[in-house]
């Protein structure tokens, strides 16, 4: 967690002097300017530093949250500079513009990005590293480039000349960095595209990787904090009489959003702030209900502005009236709360002007800049640094927690360390937002789709978390609204509408909502065309072959068509997402309580050229049992502004005896690579809905598909 803070050329000049190592600052094509123009030696997405000892480390602008980022971007560096993946270090990079995602528009690790965002740049950050070292070390030794190789380190010449790669650092640096080197042809591939084993799994597994609730300082506090019930209220008033004088207790204070208390340990800062007793000004999110929500989005959907998605394809009322027969249904899905396994904690010192940042999140600029706002200093008084997350599935896009601690240290005079309760961090989530999907299609005399009419209400959370103006199309809300099939008359709108629930970003994003409707109306049209659910598809998707590929790979791998044992059924969905492409096949039956079982999913995934095959899967295998949990268990209700769930015993995770066999067929692609860490939860819903309407002849149409909702189906 390095923390560089000077200019460019004084930190190469005295890294130089003191070490006789150097920064090398990876010129990207058209970042130098931007580089220089920062004050700072900070590249787009990396940097390499080689020292003297021939210690190689890349910064990585992506957060760690157990999707593998530490191994597939030092994986890409190394394969260009020539080096095995074990010479590498990784730390992780300090907020800066120049890491800035440009997928996104901001230093942020989130929407399956990262080796998207990485592939073509960090390939090419190795490849001028190791140019520069060639020509340093043909320049030092008098004979060709061509003569000069640069292997696992070294740099090797004519007879019997050689030399470490930190040996030629320092006068590599005062070369002009090459824009265009020359990168390997995938075929040459040593590293990448090979399954490779996770680099931070023995610090992960010896207890020595730090996470944010690992984090210590000399002379540390901790502290908790009490939040209205109702997300949004504020404190009118408090009585931390009885807290005060409890063992430990060093400090009661009031912050923007709760109280904190503050001892010597967390426990007795939890234990003193159970008898703290706060009046609260509830505000108007007291009067919201789950179900209040779900109608309000709904009547949105009726009478709401009208976005539109994409432009309208053929003239969709014209083939609605003609069609031989006209489907219609409404999908919902309710709020979803992250839920990651490390609750919201982080560590902050304030000292004056100066201030320490230490722990997970997945938005560092955003957290610096929030933070400056707040205790009202400047952002590059800010020292940040990431630890690895405990999980984030979005929640960690949220400043809040970061805030709180800044605040609290501020007002103690102390390093504080913040941990939220697992009943806070349940109840002042930031939820993924109720979605209400209406869709229509016009069928011709042979059950095929002429036209189809897509909707979908929500909210927006680009609206809420960076001030997206009212009435844009928020591309955010339109992830898998369109459905890869061939249907000649299409039309595809969206209405925002602002429930009044705080919302934030959850994995999959919209995917999750837009796939579970798409694909489970395609069900409906099949049934309705009396034809069989794959074979339809496969109709639809001619000059469609990564489409068509996955999902025959899925359907075969599953055995669809074939008989199953008694009492169970396959359902089937299909996805485009982050530009992977995913078919899966999940097998169900009924427990004895009426409620569904998942026996095993098969996955067939298209992700385009890949980095670690093992991460891959390891992802889908990931993403489908949180899927799971989200179509058969999970949803966030609420009742006078106050959720309901507050522990994973209301909120149950999905257990080992739970999760599905997962069967994954990875497809050997030369495409560009495609994000992974989410669609596989997307796609999990349509193929479970389905299979359980198959089996039961019962179709949910609004998650989470349990025992009840079956019974009353």
């Amino acid at each position: 967690m390095n923390e560089i803070q000077t200019s460019r050329r004084s930190f190469l000049k005295t890294s130089a002097a003191a070490s006789g190592g150097l920064l090398m600052a990876l010129h990207l094509p058209g970042s130098l300017g931007q580089a220089m123009a920062a004050g700072t030696v900070h590249t787009p997405n990396a940097w390499v530093h080689i020292a003297d000892n021939n210690t190689i480390t890349i910064l990585s602008a992506h957060s760690e949250m157990g999707q593998g980022v530490h191994t597939a971007m030092p994986m890409l560096v190394a394969e260009e500079l020539n080096v095995e993946l074990s010479q590498i270090r990784v730390v992780d990079a300090p907020p800066g513009a120049v890491y800035v995602n440009a997928l996104l528009g901001a230093q942020i690790t989130g929407g399956s990005t990262s080796v998207r965002g990485s592939w073509e740049k960090l390939r090419i950050a190795g490849a001028q590293v190791r140019e520069m070292l060639i020509t340093a070390a043909a320049a030092h030794w008098g004979v060709d480039r061509d003569l000069v190789k640069a292997e696992k380190g070294m740099l090797l010449g004519p007879k019997g000349m050689k030399a470490t790669y930190g040996e030629f650092a320092e006068s590599a640096s005062r070369l002009p960095m090459p824009e265009k080197p020359p990168i390997k042809d995938p075929k040459n591939f040593r590293i990448v595209g090979k399954r490779t084993k996770r680099v931070d799994t023995p610090a992960k597994t010896n207890g020595t990787a730090e996470f944010g609730i690992d984090v210590k300082l000399p002379g540390m506090v901790y502290a908790t904090v009490q939040q209205c019930p109702v997300i949004g209220g504020t404190v009118k008033s408090f009585d931390a009489a009885q807290a005060k004088g409890m063992p430990g207790v060093q400090a009661v204070v009031q912050i923007s959003d709760g109280v904190a208390v503050v001892a010597d340990s967390w426990w007795r800062a939890k234990k003193a702030s159970e008898t703290v007793k706060v009046q609260w000004d509830e505000g108007a999110g007291a009067a919201l209900s789950d179900a209040g929500v779900i109608e309000g989005t709904r009547q949105a959907a009726k009478s709401g502005k009208v976005i539109e998605i994409t432009k309208p394809q053929g003239d969709v009322g014209a083939a609605l009236k003609g069609a031989a027969k006209v489907l219609e249904a409404e999908y919902v899905s309710p709020m979803q709360s992250h839920s990651p396994l490390e609750p919201m904690n982080f560590t902050a010192h304030v000292q004056g002007d100066k201030v320490l940042l230490i722990g997970p999140t997945q938005f560092q600029q955003g957290a610096q800049g929030a933070v400056a706002a707040a205790l009202k200093v400047k952002p590059e008084d800010i020292t940040l640094k990431t630890t690895y997350l405990g999980g984030g599935f979005g929640r960690r896009l949220e400043l809040d927690f970061i805030v709180q601690a800044a605040e609290i240290s501020k007002a103690v005079g102390k390093p504080v360390k913040l941990l939220w309760t697992r009943e806070e961090d349940m109840m002042h989530d930031y939820y993924r937002p109720a979605g209400v999907n209406q869709l229509k299609a016009g069928l011709d005399a042979n059950g095929m789709p002429t036209a189809l009419h897509f909707k979908v209400a929500s909210q927006s959370v680009t609206q809420r978390a960076f001030g997206l103006p009212k009435d844009t199309l928020d591309p955010f809300m339109a992830e898998a609204a369109v459905m890869g099939y061939n249907i000649p008359n299409t039309q595809h709108d969206l209405v925002i509408h602002d429930t009044g629930v705080r919302v934030g970003y959850w994995r999959a994003v919209s995917h999750s909502m837009n796939a579970f409707a798409n694909e489970s109306f395609v069900d409906e049209m099949a049934k309705a065309a009396g034809q069989d659910p794959y074979a339809y598809r496969m109709k639809m998707l001619a000059g469609k072959p990564r489409f068509a590929n996955v999902l025959k790979l899925a359907a075969d791998k599953a055995g669809w068509g074939k008989a199953l044992p008694k009492g169970r059924a396959h359902g089937i969905a299909l996805m485009e997402g982050y530009d992977s492409y995913l078919a899966q096949v999940a097998e169900v039956s009924l427990n004895p309580d009426g409620s569904v079982k998942v026996h095993k999913v098969t996955v067939a995934a298209d992700v385009g050229h890949m980095v670690n095959p093992d991460t891959v899967e390891a992802q889908l295998q990931s993403s489908i049992v949180f899927g799971v949990g989200a179509v058969l268990k999970h949803q966030i209700t609420m009742k006078n502004g106050r959720v309901q769930e507050t522990n994973y015993n209301s909120y149950e995770p999905v257990r080992m005896h739970e999760s599905p066999q997962i069967d994954i067929v990875l497809v050997k692609s030369t495409e560009k690579p495609g994000g992974i860490g989410e669609p596989g939860t997307a796609v999990a819903a349509p193929a479970i809905a389905n299979a359980v309407a198959a089996l039961t002849g019962k179709r949910v149409r609004r998650l989470p598909i349990t025992a009840d909702a079956l019974r009353a189906a």
